[in-house]
């Protein structure tokens, strides 16, 4: 299957960026062609939300960076590139009480394939790959969207 270049979008290390990211990609890849991207929106909230809380780039003048692109007209691959941290990212055992610590384990649930990595300047990356077919969930509006 050919891979296909998107976008990458540029977006500073703050809480507000999840919902920009979400709302981007969504129109990306509806742009693309991909027709249900409610799965992928929902691993880039939680990708984008665990680089702003859990690594450098949440600090005053950090930044993420995602890559968005097309392996064929079915599956999606997100790359979400952050300054690094002191911890590798990684599913962790939940309780029942814990307000977070679910993030990986919806994205394992969601994505096809997923991993992490470190990059060329010394930050990481982690990837998923979502299937966007026509028998997927079909994505619903942003609540911004509708009013």
């Amino acid at each position: 299957m050919a891979d296909r270049f998107l976008a990458e979008l540029v977006l500073p290390g703050e809480l507000g960026s999840v919902r920009v990211a979400r709302h981007c990609v969504k129109m990306i890849l509806t742009a693309a062609g991909h027709r249900n991207v409610a799965d992928v929106q929902l691993v880039v909230t939680e990708l984008v939300a665990n680089a702003v809380q859990h690594s450098i780039s949440g600090l005053a003048g950090g930044l993420i960076i995602l890559d968005v692109r097309s392996i064929g007209d079915q599956l999606a691959r997100i790359d979400v590139m952050d300054d690094g941290g002191l911890t590798v990212p990684r599913i962790r055992r939940s309780h029942t009480w814990d307000c977070s610590g679910r993030g990986l384990h919806l994205v394992a649930e969601t994505a096809l394939r997923w991993g992490v990595g470190d990059n060329a300047l010394g930050g990481r990356v982690i990837w998923a790959e979502v299937l966007t077919a026509e028998s997927a969930p079909v994505a619903m509006p942003d609540l911004a969207e509708v009013r």
